[in-house]
Parts: C-alpha cells; sequence; structure tokens
C-alpha cells in the first residue's frame, strides 16, 4: 500500500471542490469520493484538515461556503491556494528577509487576510542577502569563489566551486567543492564573508541534485555508498511517518496488527538517522544495522548513569544545605 501523496493530483482535487463550493454548490462526500475515485475518508480529510482555514461549513451531510463569501481575488483559484500556503511558510519565518518576502508577496495577493498559518522555525539571514546574492551569481555561472569563511578557531581564506544553497533543519548552507581536492563540503552561510567571484570557471556533473532529495539532514555524505536503515514505529507514531515520509528512499515494508510499522530508509551517514531515532525515543527502533542500534543504546546508557549521578549530587547538595 503506497503512503507517498500525489500533492498535484490532490491540488486539483482541492480547487475543483473550493470552485464547485464557490459558485454556490452544496457537496456531498459520498459523491464526490465515487467522483474522484478516492475514499470517503480521504473526503473527509480534505474538508476538516485541508479546506477547514476556508469559511466552509457542512449542513445536513452536505459542504456550503458561507454566504457573501467569494474567492474573487485572483483569476484562479488554485493559484490563491497556492499562494496562501506561500504566505504562510512566509509567517512561519522571522526577521528582515521573511518582512521583505511577505511585503512582496502582498503585491501579488492583494489579500489582507490569509486563511492558512504554517510555523517553520528558519533562521533568519537578512544580514547575509548582499552574500546570498552573490553566491546566487556564482551557481548559476558557475564561477569559482574566493570567501572568508570562520572556523571555530581561526579565520581562513577558501577557494571554492559553489553549487547550492540549502536549508536543513532551519539552518542555510553553502554546498561547494573545495578546489584544492575538489571534495564535496558544506559551509555554514552565516560564517562566510569577504565573497570575491573570479572569472575562472568549472563543470559538475548532475549528481548532487540525487543525493540532496534522498538525503534527511545536513550530515549527509556523498562520498560514501548509501545504505539500508530499517526502522520500528510504534503504533503511537506511525501514522507521522506514513504521512510525511523522511525522505523518497522510504519504503513501508511490514504493517502490524497493533498499528505499528516497520520501514526502511537509505541514508549514507549514521547521524542522518541517530538524533531522529533519539527524539521519539523509546517509539522509535533501528532494527538494522546493529551497530547503529548499538551506539544509540551505549550513548543513552551514558546519558542515564550521568543523569543519576548529577542527580544524586544534587540530592545530597540539598539534603547538607541548612535549613
Amino acid at each position: 500500500m503506497a503512503y507517498k501523496h500525489d500533492y498535484d493530483k490532490i491540488l486539483t482535487r482541492l480547487t475543483i471542490i473550493l470552485s464547485r463550493l464557490n459558485d454556490g454548490e452544496a457537496l456531498s462526500i459520498a459523491k464526490l469520493a465515487s467522483e474522484f475515485n478516492v475514499s470517503e475518508r480521504t473526503l473527509q480529510r480534505d474538508f476538516n484538515e485541508r479546506l477547514i482555514s476556508f469559511p466552509i461549513y457542512q449542513d445536513k451531510k452536505k459542504w456550503k461556503m458561507q454566504d457573501g463569501f467569494r474567492l474573487e481575488k485572483t483569476t484562479s483559484i488554485e493559484d490563491a491556494v497556492v499562494l496562501d500556503i506561500m504566505e504562510g511558510i512566509i509567517d512561519g519565518s522571522s526577521g528582515a528577509f521573511a518582512l521583505k518576502a511577505k511585503k512582496l508577496l502582498s503585491k501579488i495577493k492583494n489579500e489582507k487576510f490569509n486563511p492558512i498559518y504554517t510555523k517553520l522555525n528558519i533562521e533568519d539571514i537578512s544580514n547575509k542577502l548582499k552574500e546570498i546574492q552573490q553566491l546566487e551569481s556564482a551557481i548559476k555561472n558557475k564561477q569559482l569563489i574566493t570567501c572568508q569563511y570562520n572556523f571555530e578557531t581561526d579565520k581562513k581564506t577558501l577557494a571554492l566551486k559553489p553549487l547550492k544553497i540549502a536549508n536543513y533543519e532551519g539552518y542555510w548552507y553553502l554546498l561547494a567543492l573545495d578546489k584544492r581536492n575538489n571534495k564535496l563540503k558544506k559551509y555554514y552561510l552565516k560564517n562566510i564573508s569577504t565573497i570575491m567571484i573570479k572569472e575562472e570557471t568549472f563543470t559538475t556533473d548532475n549528481t548532487l541534485d540525487k543525493t540532496l532529495d534522498n538525503a534527511i539532514s545536513i550530515w549527509f555524505d556523498e562520498s560514501k555508498e548509501p545504505f539500508k536503515v530499517t526502522l520500528l514505529a510504534d503504533t503511537k507514531i506511525a501514522k507521522y511517518f506514513q504521512r510525511k515520509p523522511l525522505s523518497k528512499t522510504q519504503k513501508i515494508t511490514e504493517f502490524f496488527e497493533d498499528g505499528s510499522i516497520e520501514f526502511s530508509i537509505m541514508i549514507s551517514h549514521q547521524m542522518e538517522i541517530m538524533p531522529l531515532v533519539k527524539y521519539w525515543i523509546p517509539l522509535l527502533k533501528v532494527l538494522e544495522p546493529l551497530d547503529i542500534a548499538k551506539e544509540i543504546e551505549e550513548d543513552l546508557k551514558i546519558y542515564l548513569a550521568k543523569s543519576a549521578s548529577e542527580n544524586s549530587t544534587l540530592y545530597l547538595a540539598k539534603a547538607l544545605t541548612p535549613a
């Protein structure tokens, strides 16, 4: 059973539903399910989750648009939905960059009220717009750059072949090839300064895009052959991995009667998956490879031992403190 959403089909279905509601139709879940060849449960989710932000309501088992409301701000209802989602993403970020993006979007959208809200924890890089413009130009034209980079202990001048500006887990990075050895490296964008674009150009293949598509976090290692990790998700969290796969390589291999699932994913570095498993402990478990499972177990033992020791010290200190 496939759980990967076809977002184009979902958007088309939602657009048609909104258009018909906008035209004053009263829509039946059962008839829509038959028309779109999806389950009634899927249609219920459309109305109760995906369209909940719009002024629609259910009356005698039929869905209607509230009187007096019309989606007439733009010529395309699909455009209205997409722009609402984009604005929601911007609202979920912060800083001067978000303010500039929202101001620009408002010129396109021409609408004050947005029924969609999205919360994304993305760091503000508005103070790096000049550097971003330089990097974008160098990436598009495949030009070599030199720059200053702040390492933890010192600052160095680097010669790089810039490939992509990427965001992982809310943090911005420059992915570039080191001119000295042509190895792919990741550089924290805020540590980059004094960029100089050179006349020298370079060529690359298109393998990076595939690597980025399959990567879970910035820990990916393109120099290593991807390997499979098999995980067991408890019934309490299984739905989250069904709704939003970790990457395009995720495959659900078994469904259990209690609602838990076994699934696999391809990674290139163990740190792509270890923080995620630790986040979900004890509801997510690594089944294979065993070395990753054992390393997580050892980290947990160290944490528990350290926590117990600190708690004992704190308890003793309180006991010895005069009342």
